[in-house]
């Protein structure tokens, strides 16, 4: 007889593709069963959104929750996008127009800490068997969102560990201290070696303090976490947890990005197969023939991205012949720079847009990621799939998966792209440059795109060191 699954509950905000605002829903989504052939049977805990519960096939009461942080609700069992999933069926507080965290205006909503405190507790409810009678083994939460998750399971002496991944520390879950004991934060707990904040709650600090496991989603990344520079004031924090912090790289769904039998594309298994979908793109875009290498960025629009370093070295992008298309939407400014390009080698298209987004990386010779910090990332791991040449800068995720052009790595063939550092405006237009020089040089691009395509970039290594982690947690090693 085969040994029982290792049961955890995997606590969200997001979750593809339900609801999705960025990298995290792209992780939720996979995890599960990537980590089915790992002996692990997960369950997805998700706050019951209209886009959630619309989803949401043959869903069945699990229990009554008379209240919860200001009405009444319901936890419910169903299974929506191949996911086994347990919603919080919660009205008035996820039953609303807008974005799960922001309103139509693009404002944060006020009750934020309680709406997702709610999703905490409904969490440590479960494993507590305090609703239903599927009980975990472990539970693995995600940012902010879960980061009372820790909190509650050791304050009610469930027994039952827990995993916090951080998928981004600039996003804390911050609450004035006032609203504390509405959260069920009390006593010593609000000081702080606990969850004070510069005199506020932090919900992320709550689940990295009270955590057992603290991971994040690469190896470089957790190094940098314990900096002033990349730690966003946690960084003490986290140098206290060094022994209980580590870094697993997140890799993406290769039957989703697959070049050889994506739908949005004309499909290709070699980098002979690109030269079309680089034309159709530029029909689509309405860029003309040119000869210097077509690079694509798409992301969000924020300075975290480095989006504004990209036009401040554009030019010598532009001077080499070479051109730019762009997907994504965020801070106006941006927007509207991006927008006021006067060139016709620049294409930009502001919003989302799933089906673009393939047909960009599947067309684009390289793929620009000049972030000042990327946990992991996953628009570069795309790219080397679709042997598009990221362009990254030499931080966090981005140093982990990019093997830099080199004259160490070109002698040994091994090269994958090209990475730069520092994060400046100057430093990006040498590498651009330097993309330029590669793309000019067919026999070598030709060789980097081989390479890139050869990289493994799917779950499984990934998947394997969570199921060691769950067993450790969970006496099954």
């Amino acid at each position: 007889m085969s040994d029982p699954a290792i049961r955890v509950l995997s606590v969200t905000s997001e979750c593809a593709p339900l609801v999705k605002t960025g990298g995290l829903a792209d992780v939720a989504g996979a995890l599960p069963a990537a980590l089915a052939g790992q002996g692990v049977e997960m369950r997805t805990l998700l706050p019951g959104y209209r886009a959630v519960l619309e989803a949401l096939d043959g869903a069945t009461p699990v229990a009554r929750i008379p209240t919860l942080f200001g009405g009444p609700g319901r936890l419910l069992a169903g299974r929506a996008a191949g996911l086994d999933l347990l919603v919080v069926e919660a009205p008035h507080l996820f039953d609303r127009a807008g974005g799960p965290y922001l309103d139509t205006d693009g404002h944060d909503w006020p009750d934020n800490p309680e709406r997702f405190a709610a999703l905490a507790r409904v969490a440590a409810d479960i494993a507590a068997c305090r609703l239903g009678d599927w009980r975990p083994d472990l539970v693995h939460c995600h940012d902010w969102q879960a980061g009372l998750v820790p909190y509650y399971l050791r304050r009610d002496k469930t027994g039952v560990p827990s995993v916090l991944t951080i998928h981004n520390i600039a996003f804390q879950g911050l609450a004035p201290m006032a609203r504390a004991s509405g959260l069920g934060i009390v006593g010593a707990d609000l000081d702080k070696e606990g969850v004070e904040y510069w005199g506020q709650v932090s919900m992320l600090k709550a689940g990295l303090v009270f955590a057992d496991r603290l991971t994040t989603v690469s190896p470089t990344y957790a190094e940098e976490l314990m900096t002033p520079d990349f730690g966003m004031g946690l960084d003490g924090v986290l140098r206290a947890r060094r022994a209980d912090l580590g870094g697993i790289l997140n890799g993406i769904d290769l039957d989703a990005w697959s070049p050889g039998t994506d739908p949005e594309i004309r499909p290709y298994k070699t980098p002979r197969g690109k030269p079309a979908n680089r034309a159709a793109l530029r029909a689509e875009l309405c860029l003309p023939e040119a000869p210097g290498p077509l690079c694509v960025v798409v992301s969000r629009l924020t300075e975290q991205k480095g989006l504004d370093l990209l036009l401040e070295a554009l030019p010598r992008l532009l001077a080499r012949g070479g051109q730019l298309a762009v997907l994504g939407s965020g801070a106006a400014a941006l927007e509207g720079a991006f927008r006021a390009v006067d060139d016709p080698n620049v294409a930009v298209r502001i919003g989302y847009d799933e089906a673009l987004s393939h047909r960009m990386i599947a067309g684009g010779d390289a793929i620009l990621v000049p972030s000042r910090f990327e946990p992991c990332g996953l628009t570069q791991l795309y790219g080397l799939r679709y042997g598009t040449l990221p362009l990254v800068a030499l931080t966090g995720g981005l140093a982990d998966t990019v093997i830099p052009a080199t004259p160490a790595t070109m002698a040994r063939r091994v090269a994958t792209g090209i990475q730069f550092n520092p994060v400046t405006a100057e430093a990006l237009g040498n590498a651009l440059s330097r993309l330029c020089d590669l793309f000019a040089a067919p026999d070598l691009w030709s060789r980097m795109q081989r390479n890139a395509m050869a990289h493994p970039v799917g779950w499984g290594p990934s998947a394997a060191a969570y199921a060691a982690l769950y067993a450790d947690l969970t006496g099954e090693t």
